[in-house]
C-alpha cells in the first residue's frame, strides 16, 4: 500500500494519484505492518487502532527535479538540468528549496479538483491562503529571467517595490526577493 502524502489516505501499490485527493503519489520507502486501515478522516490506522507511522518525508520537486540534490522520480521527469533554484526566506518552511529546470515555472498552489499542479507549489507553505492558485510564472528566454503575475489576488512583489501588473514581465536577477502572497522567496541562479 501506498500512503497519500497530502491526505494520508491508503492506496494500491503501483498507482500515481492518490484515490481520496488526487495527490501525486510516491512509493512509501518503508511499508507499515500488518496492512493498514483508513479512517473516516483517512488517517491510516494499525490493528490496535493506533495511528500508523507517517512515511518518511520526501524532498519538494519542482519541474521534475529534486531538491537537494536527491534523485526521486517523478511523472513530470525531466533530463533537463536546474538552472535557478527559489528558497522560501521566512515561516516554519524557511529554507526549502524549488529548483527549475524548465523554461517556463509556474508558482502557485496544488489544486487536484481544478487540475492546478504548479511547479513551485506552495500550498504546504501558505497556511493563509494567500497565493492563488495560478499566482505567477518565471520565464527563462535567451539567458534572461523574467517574472509575471498571473492575476493573483494578493500580488506578486520584487524587491519589495510596487505590484506588478497582471501579465506585464519583469526582469529577474540573482538574488531578488520575491514576495507572493504573504510567502517570501529568493531567487539565485545555480552556477
Amino acid at each position: 500500500m501506498i500512503t497519500c502524502e497530502r491526505c494520508k489516505a491508503s492506496n494500491l501499490d503501483g498507482g500515481q494519484y492518490c484515490d481520496e485527493c488526487g495527490a501525486p503519489l510516491r512509493p512509501n520507502p518503508q511499508s507499515v505492518s500488518p496492512p493498514s486501515k483508513t479512517s473516516a478522516k483517512g488517517e491510516a490506522k494499525g490493528q490496535n487502532g493506533s495511528r500508523a507511522p507517517s512515511p518518511v518525508p520526501q524532498p519538494e520537486v519542482a519541474a521534475g527535479k529534486a531538491a537537494a540534490g536527491m534523485n526521486v522520480s517523478s511523472a513530470r521527469a525531466s533530463n533537463d538540468k536546474a538552472h535557478a533554484k527559489l528558497v522560501i526566506e521566512r515561516g516554519k518552511s524557511a529554507g526549502k528549496q524549488f529548483l527549475l529546470s524548465a523554461a517556463e515555472s509556474q508558482i502557485g498552489r496544488w489544486d487536484a479538483d481544478g487540475g492546478v499542479f504548479p511547479d513551485v507549489d506552495l500550498d504546504s507553505d501558505d497556511p493563509e491562503a494567500k497565493v492563488s492558485r495560478r499566482h505567477a510564472r518565471i520565464t527563462l528566454r535567451e539567458g534572461t529571467y523574467s517574472l509575471e503575475d498571473l492575476g493573483s489576488t494578493n500580488g506578486t512583489f520584487i524587491n519589495r517595490g510596487k505590484r506588478l501588473a497582471a501579465g506585464a514581465r519583469q526582469p529577474l536577477s540573482d538574488g531578488d526577493e520575491i514576495i507572493v502572497g504573504k510567502t517570501f522567496l529568493r531567487f539565485q541562479l545555480i552556477k
